[in-house]
Protein backbone atom coordinates (compact mmCIF):
# COMPACT_ATOMS: atom_id res chain seq x y z
CA UNK A 1 0.00 0.00 0.00
CA UNK A 2 1.26 3.49 -0.81
CA UNK A 3 0.59 7.03 0.35
CA UNK A 4 -1.79 7.44 -2.59
CA UNK A 5 -4.26 5.03 -0.97
CA UNK A 6 -6.28 7.59 0.96
CA UNK A 7 -9.59 6.31 -0.39
CA UNK A 8 -10.93 2.99 0.95
CA UNK A 9 -11.49 1.59 -2.54
CA UNK A 10 -7.95 2.21 -3.89
CA UNK A 11 -4.92 -0.02 -3.21
CA UNK A 12 -1.48 0.40 -4.83
CA UNK A 13 1.74 -1.61 -4.93
CA UNK A 14 5.08 -1.21 -6.62
CA UNK A 15 5.89 -4.02 -9.04
CA UNK A 16 9.50 -3.40 -9.96
CA UNK A 17 9.62 0.10 -11.42
CA UNK A 18 5.87 0.16 -12.16
CA UNK A 19 2.95 1.12 -9.94
CA UNK A 20 -0.15 -1.07 -10.02
CA UNK A 21 -3.35 0.29 -8.48
CA UNK A 22 -6.50 -1.74 -7.88
CA UNK A 23 -9.73 0.27 -7.89
CA UNK A 24 -12.92 -1.25 -6.51
CA UNK A 25 -16.13 -0.30 -8.29
CA UNK A 26 -18.16 -2.07 -5.62
CA UNK A 27 -19.45 -5.57 -4.96
CA UNK A 28 -22.49 -7.69 -5.63
CA UNK A 29 -23.90 -11.04 -4.50
CA UNK A 30 -23.24 -13.72 -7.11
CA UNK A 31 -23.92 -17.46 -7.28
CA UNK A 32 -21.31 -19.26 -9.43
CA UNK A 33 -23.42 -22.44 -9.69
CA UNK A 34 -20.35 -24.68 -9.74
CA UNK A 35 -20.54 -28.09 -11.35
CA UNK A 36 -19.67 -29.73 -8.02
CA UNK A 37 -21.62 -31.29 -5.11
CA UNK A 38 -23.19 -28.58 -2.96
CA UNK A 39 -21.59 -29.92 0.23
CA UNK A 40 -18.16 -29.60 -1.38
CA UNK A 41 -18.50 -26.06 -2.68
CA UNK A 42 -20.16 -24.84 0.51
CA UNK A 43 -17.22 -26.17 2.51
CA UNK A 44 -14.85 -24.32 0.14
CA UNK A 45 -16.99 -21.13 0.22
CA UNK A 46 -18.04 -20.78 3.88
CA UNK A 47 -19.35 -17.26 3.29
CA UNK A 48 -21.95 -18.30 0.71
CA UNK A 49 -25.56 -17.46 1.62
CA UNK A 50 -28.61 -19.75 1.43
CA UNK A 51 -28.87 -19.05 -2.33
CA UNK A 52 -25.23 -20.01 -2.90
CA UNK A 53 -24.13 -16.39 -3.39
CA UNK A 54 -20.87 -14.85 -2.22
CA UNK A 55 -19.63 -11.26 -2.35
CA UNK A 56 -18.24 -10.75 -5.82
CA UNK A 57 -15.67 -7.96 -6.14
CA UNK A 58 -15.65 -5.58 -9.11
CA UNK A 59 -12.01 -4.67 -9.64
CA UNK A 60 -10.29 -2.41 -12.16
CA UNK A 61 -6.48 -2.29 -12.50
CA UNK A 62 -4.28 0.67 -13.43
CA UNK A 63 -0.64 0.15 -14.48
CA UNK A 64 1.68 3.16 -14.57
CA UNK A 65 5.12 2.79 -16.13
CA UNK A 66 7.57 5.23 -17.68
CA UNK A 67 6.19 4.24 -21.10
CA UNK A 68 2.43 3.97 -20.59
CA UNK A 69 -0.65 4.43 -18.41
CA UNK A 70 -2.81 1.35 -18.83
CA UNK A 71 -6.31 0.44 -17.63
CA UNK A 72 -7.39 -3.17 -17.41
CA UNK A 73 -11.13 -3.88 -17.59
CA UNK A 74 -12.65 -0.41 -17.07
CA UNK A 75 -15.64 -2.08 -15.52
CA UNK A 76 -18.97 -0.36 -15.06
CA UNK A 77 -20.47 2.95 -16.12
CA UNK A 78 -20.70 5.78 -13.56
CA UNK A 79 -22.64 5.09 -10.33
CA UNK A 80 -25.41 7.56 -11.20
CA UNK A 81 -25.84 6.52 -14.83
CA UNK A 82 -28.90 4.98 -16.45
CA UNK A 83 -26.69 2.01 -17.33
CA UNK A 84 -25.92 1.48 -13.63
CA UNK A 85 -29.59 1.58 -12.67
CA UNK A 86 -30.36 -1.15 -15.18
CA UNK A 87 -27.36 -3.24 -14.15
CA UNK A 88 -28.14 -2.96 -10.42
CA UNK A 89 -31.69 -4.15 -11.04
CA UNK A 90 -30.23 -7.55 -11.97
CA UNK A 91 -28.32 -7.94 -8.68
CA UNK A 92 -30.29 -7.51 -5.45
CA UNK A 93 -28.00 -6.02 -2.80
CA UNK A 94 -25.35 -4.60 -5.11
CA UNK A 95 -23.28 -1.71 -3.74
CA UNK A 96 -21.10 0.81 -5.59
CA UNK A 97 -18.10 2.89 -4.62
CA UNK A 98 -17.69 6.36 -6.11
CA UNK A 99 -16.34 4.54 -9.15
CA UNK A 100 -13.47 4.55 -11.61
CA UNK A 101 -13.66 8.18 -12.70
CA UNK A 102 -13.59 9.43 -9.09
CA UNK A 103 -10.60 7.20 -8.37
CA UNK A 104 -8.70 8.46 -11.42
CA UNK A 105 -9.42 12.05 -10.40
CA UNK A 106 -8.04 11.31 -6.93
CA UNK A 107 -4.94 9.76 -8.53
CA UNK A 108 -4.57 12.82 -10.80
CA UNK A 109 -4.86 10.66 -13.92
CA UNK A 110 -6.98 12.32 -16.61
CA UNK A 111 -8.91 10.22 -19.15
CA UNK A 112 -6.69 11.70 -21.88
CA UNK A 113 -3.61 10.34 -20.08
CA UNK A 114 -4.71 6.70 -20.50
CA UNK A 115 -2.63 5.25 -23.34
CA UNK A 116 -4.05 1.70 -23.43
CA UNK A 117 -7.26 -0.02 -22.33
CA UNK A 118 -6.97 -3.81 -22.08
CA UNK A 119 -10.24 -5.77 -21.97
CA UNK A 120 -9.83 -9.33 -20.75
CA UNK A 121 -13.15 -10.47 -22.25
CA UNK A 122 -16.45 -9.24 -23.63
CA UNK A 123 -18.68 -9.38 -20.54
CA UNK A 124 -20.31 -6.07 -19.71
CA UNK A 125 -18.98 -5.80 -16.16
CA UNK A 126 -15.52 -5.67 -17.73
CA UNK A 127 -15.97 -3.27 -20.66
CA UNK A 128 -19.00 -0.97 -20.08
CA UNK A 129 -16.82 1.80 -18.64
CA UNK A 130 -15.11 2.45 -22.00
CA UNK A 131 -17.97 4.89 -22.70
CA UNK A 132 -20.25 7.29 -20.84
CA UNK A 133 -23.47 9.07 -21.67
CA UNK A 134 -23.70 12.87 -21.93
CA UNK A 135 -26.92 14.62 -22.97
CA UNK A 136 -28.21 11.41 -24.49
CA UNK A 137 -25.02 10.74 -26.51
CA UNK A 138 -22.57 7.93 -25.85
CA UNK A 139 -18.96 9.17 -25.80
CA UNK A 140 -15.58 7.44 -25.41
CA UNK A 141 -14.21 7.81 -21.89
CA UNK A 142 -10.57 7.39 -22.96
CA UNK A 143 -10.41 9.11 -26.35
CA UNK A 144 -6.63 8.88 -26.80
CA UNK A 145 -6.25 5.24 -25.76
CA UNK A 146 -5.74 2.19 -27.91
CA UNK A 147 -8.24 -0.44 -26.78
CA UNK A 148 -7.43 -4.16 -27.05
CA UNK A 149 -9.63 -7.27 -26.89
CA UNK A 150 -9.27 -10.90 -28.01
CA UNK A 151 -10.30 -11.31 -31.62
CA UNK A 152 -12.50 -14.33 -30.87
CA UNK A 153 -14.62 -12.26 -28.46
CA UNK A 154 -15.12 -9.31 -30.80
CA UNK A 155 -15.42 -11.07 -34.16
CA UNK A 156 -17.40 -13.88 -32.58
CA UNK A 157 -19.91 -11.26 -31.46
CA UNK A 158 -20.12 -9.82 -34.97
CA UNK A 159 -20.85 -13.28 -36.39
CA UNK A 160 -23.93 -13.77 -34.21
CA UNK A 161 -27.30 -13.49 -35.99
CA UNK A 162 -28.45 -11.16 -33.17
CA UNK A 163 -25.40 -9.29 -31.82
CA UNK A 164 -25.50 -8.29 -28.16
CA UNK A 165 -26.75 -4.66 -28.18
CA UNK A 166 -24.61 -3.38 -25.32
CA UNK A 167 -21.41 -4.71 -26.85
CA UNK A 168 -22.39 -3.21 -30.17
CA UNK A 169 -23.15 0.16 -28.60
CA UNK A 170 -20.13 0.55 -26.35
CA UNK A 171 -17.29 -1.38 -27.93
CA UNK A 172 -18.86 -0.69 -31.32
CA UNK A 173 -18.40 3.02 -30.63
CA UNK A 174 -14.71 2.44 -29.84
CA UNK A 175 -14.36 0.39 -33.02
CA UNK A 176 -16.04 3.04 -35.21
CA UNK A 177 -13.63 5.65 -33.83
CA UNK A 178 -10.69 3.50 -34.91
CA UNK A 179 -9.58 2.89 -31.31
CA UNK A 180 -10.27 -0.87 -31.04
CA UNK A 181 -7.63 -3.47 -31.89
CA UNK A 182 -8.18 -7.23 -31.78
CA UNK A 183 -5.44 -9.72 -31.00
CA UNK A 184 -4.85 -13.43 -31.41
CA UNK A 185 -2.72 -15.39 -29.00
CA UNK A 186 -0.06 -13.81 -26.82
CA UNK A 187 0.80 -10.21 -27.66
CA UNK A 188 3.16 -7.62 -26.16
CA UNK A 189 1.19 -4.39 -25.82
CA UNK A 190 3.98 -2.14 -24.60
CA UNK A 191 7.35 -2.67 -22.94
CA UNK A 192 6.88 -5.21 -20.15
CA UNK A 193 3.10 -5.56 -20.56
CA UNK A 194 1.55 -8.45 -22.49
CA UNK A 195 -1.87 -9.95 -23.03
CA UNK A 196 -1.87 -13.76 -22.92
CA UNK A 197 -4.52 -16.03 -24.40
CA UNK A 198 -6.58 -17.78 -21.70
CA UNK A 199 -9.79 -19.06 -23.35
CA UNK A 200 -12.53 -20.71 -21.33
CA UNK A 201 -14.64 -18.00 -19.67
CA UNK A 202 -15.06 -16.74 -23.23
CA UNK A 203 -13.43 -17.80 -26.52
CA UNK A 204 -11.15 -14.76 -26.58
CA UNK A 205 -10.50 -14.39 -22.85
CA UNK A 206 -7.07 -12.93 -22.06
CA UNK A 207 -4.98 -12.28 -18.97
CA UNK A 208 -2.45 -9.48 -18.55
CA UNK A 209 1.18 -9.96 -17.49
CA UNK A 210 3.45 -7.17 -16.26
CA UNK A 211 7.19 -7.67 -15.80
CA UNK A 212 9.32 -4.86 -14.38
CA UNK A 213 12.79 -4.90 -12.83
CA UNK A 214 12.61 -8.67 -12.27
CA UNK A 215 9.17 -8.66 -10.62
CA UNK A 216 6.00 -10.08 -12.20
CA UNK A 217 2.30 -9.36 -11.72
CA UNK A 218 -0.78 -10.82 -13.45
CA UNK A 219 -4.33 -9.58 -13.86
CA UNK A 220 -6.30 -12.82 -14.32
CA UNK A 221 -9.61 -11.34 -15.41
CA UNK A 222 -12.18 -14.14 -15.03
CA UNK A 223 -9.77 -17.05 -15.15
CA UNK A 224 -11.61 -17.84 -11.92
CA UNK A 225 -14.44 -16.14 -10.05
CA UNK A 226 -13.67 -17.37 -6.53
CA UNK A 227 -10.35 -18.35 -4.99
CA UNK A 228 -11.62 -21.89 -4.27
CA UNK A 229 -11.33 -22.53 -8.01
CA UNK A 230 -7.54 -22.39 -7.65
CA UNK A 231 -7.74 -25.42 -5.34
CA UNK A 232 -10.46 -26.99 -7.53
CA UNK A 233 -9.56 -26.10 -11.15
CA UNK A 234 -12.36 -28.28 -12.55
CA UNK A 235 -15.01 -26.12 -10.87
CA UNK A 236 -16.38 -23.71 -13.45
CA UNK A 237 -19.52 -21.67 -13.82
CA UNK A 238 -22.01 -22.45 -16.61
CA UNK A 239 -21.62 -20.64 -19.90
CA UNK A 240 -17.92 -21.13 -20.53
CA UNK A 241 -15.88 -23.96 -22.03
CA UNK A 242 -14.83 -26.21 -19.13
CA UNK A 243 -12.10 -28.00 -21.10
CA UNK A 244 -10.52 -24.78 -22.38
CA UNK A 245 -10.88 -23.20 -18.95
CA UNK A 246 -9.06 -26.08 -17.24
CA UNK A 247 -6.29 -26.00 -19.86
CA UNK A 248 -5.85 -22.24 -19.35
CA UNK A 249 -5.78 -22.60 -15.58
CA UNK A 250 -3.21 -25.42 -15.66
CA UNK A 251 -0.93 -23.48 -17.99
CA UNK A 252 -1.18 -20.15 -16.22
CA UNK A 253 -1.04 -21.44 -12.65
CA UNK A 254 2.23 -23.16 -13.56
CA UNK A 255 3.60 -19.97 -15.14
CA UNK A 256 2.55 -17.83 -12.18
CA UNK A 257 4.31 -20.10 -9.69
CA UNK A 258 7.47 -20.13 -11.85
CA UNK A 259 7.36 -16.33 -11.96
CA UNK A 260 6.75 -16.08 -8.18
CA UNK A 261 4.19 -13.49 -9.26
CA UNK A 262 1.66 -11.39 -7.40
CA UNK A 263 -1.79 -11.71 -8.97
CA UNK A 264 -5.17 -10.03 -8.93
CA UNK A 265 -8.44 -11.44 -10.24
CA UNK A 266 -11.43 -9.50 -11.47
CA UNK A 267 -13.78 -10.65 -8.73
CA UNK A 268 -11.87 -11.47 -5.56
CA UNK A 269 -13.02 -9.22 -2.71
CA UNK A 270 -11.11 -5.93 -2.78
CA UNK A 271 -8.19 -5.35 -2.64
CA UNK A 272 -7.79 -8.77 -4.33
CA UNK A 273 -3.99 -9.08 -4.12
CA UNK A 274 -2.79 -12.66 -3.82
CA UNK A 275 -0.40 -15.39 -4.84
CA UNK A 276 -0.92 -18.82 -6.35
CA UNK A 277 1.32 -21.42 -4.75
CA UNK A 278 2.05 -25.07 -5.48
CA UNK A 279 0.32 -27.51 -3.15
CA UNK A 280 0.89 -31.22 -3.66
CA UNK A 281 -0.06 -31.96 -7.28
CA UNK A 282 -2.13 -28.76 -7.54
CA UNK A 283 -2.24 -25.18 -6.36
CA UNK A 284 -3.69 -22.99 -3.62
CA UNK A 285 -4.63 -19.33 -3.27
CA UNK A 286 -2.88 -17.18 -0.68
CA UNK A 287 -4.45 -13.78 -0.02
CA UNK A 288 -2.10 -10.82 0.51
CA UNK A 289 -2.93 -7.85 2.71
Amino acid sequence: MTSRDTLPYISSRRIGDATVTIISEGELPYAPNFSAPEADWREAMPGADERGRFWFGLNVALIQTDEATILIDPGLDDPGSAWQQQFAAEFDGMSRTAGLQAALTHLEVSPDAITHVLITHAHNDHYAGVAFELDGELLPRFPRARHFIGRADWEGHLDLPDPEPELEQRLGLIDRLGLLETIDGDCEITLGVSMLAAPGESPGHMVVRLESAGEVWYDLGDLFHHSCEVDHPDWVSPGGDPVANRDSRDRLFAAITRDDAIVVSGHEPFPAWGRIESQGTGYRWMKLN
